[in-house]
């Protein structure tokens, strides 16, 4: 009992980085929020699959990168709408404009970028993953991984600097 009690906890400080996750590789919320709720459902139901001692964070980036593709495969995703829930509710905010607009230009660029290379950028740069720690979650060589995240900081940097 102790242990489910410890696994529930684990996932639950998890879920803001979940989320943070989640939303880099759907590029919207609410894409987002139902993978995250899909990963958080599938590493409930698949509890026993989960070896005590090992990484639950590891884990559960798996389980979700895992349904982000299979998604993607199955065309299950929507179809992105024109505006953003959250692009519209920015208005009457006190100070920090100028940092939401560079947030959204970061955004902006990490969406442009290709899967491959958005999900290394996140897993490294975002989430702080050793760079072998990243090529496990997404079964990859540790050489491809960096291969991936040289491009995909490339492409920000490019993509960036235009918009400075």
């Amino acid at each position: 009992m102790a242990h489910d009690d410890d696994f529930l906890d684990g996932i639950t400080a998890l879920l803001p980085r979940l989320r943070r996750f989640a939303h880099g590789l759907a590029r919207n919320a609410a894409d987002a929020d139902d993978l995250c709720q899909a990963a958080v459902e599938r590493a409930l139901t698949s509890r026993q699959q989960w070896q005590e001692g090992t990484r639950l964070d590891s884990w559960m980036y798996r389980i979700m990168r895992n349904l982000f593709i299979d998604q993607t495969r199955s065309g299950t995703r929507r179809a992105r709408t024109f505006v953003d829930a959250e692009e519209g509710m920015t208005v009457g905010q006190s100070g920090g404009q100028e940092a939401a607009v560079e947030l959204s230009m970061v955004d902006r660029a990490m969406a442009a970028l290709p899967d491959e290379q958005r999900e290394a950028v996140l897993l490294v740069m975002v989430e702080g993953y050793k760079y072998s720690e990243a090529a496990e979650i997404v079964g990859c060589p540790v050489g491809t991984l960096t291969s991936r995240l040289l491009r995909g900081r490339e492409a920000l940097m490019t993509r960036l600097g235009d918009g400075a």
